[in-house]
């Protein structure tokens, strides 16, 4: 687990205590909308919250099994019973200048802090600068908490570029609010590219083993950042209207940086997604509704030659991945609503044929999920969930297939800024 505070949960939760005691500013995240007006302290925090997550369920396949198929940190990945996660959310005004925020998560291995940042509120231009420690801007899956996502497991592709907990690192973001008729934003950042949650770089891709990367090639003990081509580099375009009754927005996402197989050693990330939204007038809280989604990505993970005179050496070779996803939801009554979603992964290169094929993490595979959502009210969700999974790495009992049943429950209390769309 990255950035893991285990052991210390008393002190994380009198932490949070003292500061909602004591912390004499308030404000909200430009959620919403990228860019907000400058918020007006007053003494207390806006946000405080916990967000729970449960589930409980089953597979066809054994446990040792399902890590590799349930491949997010906070899937259910087992048989019976999984605490997914449970996150602490503090999100307030600093000051007319900035915002801050922070959420740590909670689970049965201890604690990890998962986003922790500052965002400026009144730079001209249209621009908003943001400082610390937070989830690349990749796409949609990748920025987004386990708890905002409408499955219960992470999309296939999600966790192979980016991950078992999603990239996140420390640095700086820069975004711009196009002076356009409708929502156009870049977004700019640079980040460590050696935070453990970077797999495609040089973070870790498998956490029993720190000695491999992608592939299974072999591991460089420098992560040090020699020049600025080595951090990890995000650029990103949106864009966004409102088309009568549908919303809608269309994104591209570029990401480089080094990783861990030599000095000179590159990935790069290449993705777009899109989203849109139907809700017609004259519905009631917000239903009916039809949203679809869908992204894909691809990366070429460039692999420097290799020879440590014991082991046979290997050459410089490039190895490719992509994947995608496509989900649709349709609320059809108040509270209620039903999904499908379907995914599909590959690659070629490096470890082709039947290593490539043994490897969980870039053989073919393909994925077909139905949803089903309860929410009783705003402060809590029930999730019902069928996985058919079909891939080219057996298992141990030589299945390529796989069936899986999950009921997720998520509770929240306390007050959680509003998810963008």
């Amino acid at each position: 687990m990255s950035s893991s505070l285990a052991g210390h949960t008393p002190g994380l939760i009198g932490l949070v205590v003292a500061l909602a005691a004591a912390n004499p500013a308030c404000g909200e995240e430009a959620h919403a909308h990228p860019h907000s007006a400058p918020a007006i302290p007053s003494p207390r925090l806006i946000d405080i919250s916990l967000d729970v997550l449960t589930a409980a369920g089953g597979s066809t396949v054994e446990d040792a099994d399902l890590g590799g198929l349930q491949a997010g940190h906070h899937d259910p990945a087992r048989r019976g019973f999984t605490l997914q996660q449970v996150e602490m959310a503090l999100v307030g005004a600093v000051d007319p200048y900035f915002t801050a925020s922070a959420y740590a998560v909670m689970g049965e291995e201890g604690v990890e802090l998962e986003e922790a940042y500052a965002l400026t509120t009144s730079l001209p231009h249209d621009l908003q600068a943001k400082a610390g420690y937070f989830l690349t801007e990749f796409g949609r899956t990748n920025p987004t908490h386990p708890h905002a996502l409408p499955w219960l497991t992470r999309a296939v592709v999600a966790t192979r570029m980016f991950g078992a907990d999603g990239t996140r690192a420390a640095g700086v973001r820069l975004a711009w609010l196009a002076p356009l008729p409708w929502y156009s934003r870049v977004l700019v950042s640079g980040q460590n590219p050696a935070d453990d949650t970077a797999a495609s770089f040089r973070g870790l891709v498998d956490e029993d083993d720190s000695t491999i990367t992608v592939g299974g090639r072999p591991r460089l003990d420098d992560e040090q950042t020699h020049a600025l081509g080595d951090l990890l580099w995000l650029l990103r375009w949106e864009n966004g209207g409102d088309f009568g009754d549908v919303s809608a927005k269309l994104g591209v996402s570029f990401l480089s940086g080094a990783n861990a197989t030599g000095g000179d050693a590159q990935t790069r990330i290449y993705g777009i997604d899109a989203v849109a939204k139907w809700t017609p007038p004259g519905g009631r809280q917000g239903h009916p509704f039809v949203q679809v989604e869908a992204e894909v990505i691809r990366r070429d993970f460039q692999a420097d030659a290799f020879d440590d005179g014991i082991t046979p050496p290997l050459a410089a070779e490039e190895l490719h991945d992509q994947g995608g996803y496509a989900q649709a939801l349709y609320g059809f009554i108040p509270g209620w609503a039903a999904g499908l979603r379907g995914e599909w992964a590959g690659g070629d290169g490096g470890n082709s044929g039947d290593a490539r094929r043994n490897d969980p993490a870039r053989a073919d595979r393909i994925r077909l999920s139905p949803l089903l959502i309860w929410n009783p009210s705003h402060f809590s969700k029930l999730r019902l969930e069928y996985d058919y999974d079909r891939f080219d790495h057996p298992t141990a009992d030589g299945d390529d297939q796989a069936h899986a049943v999950w009921l997720g429950l998520e509770v929240l209390f306390g007050a959680h800024p509003a998810h963008s769309f």
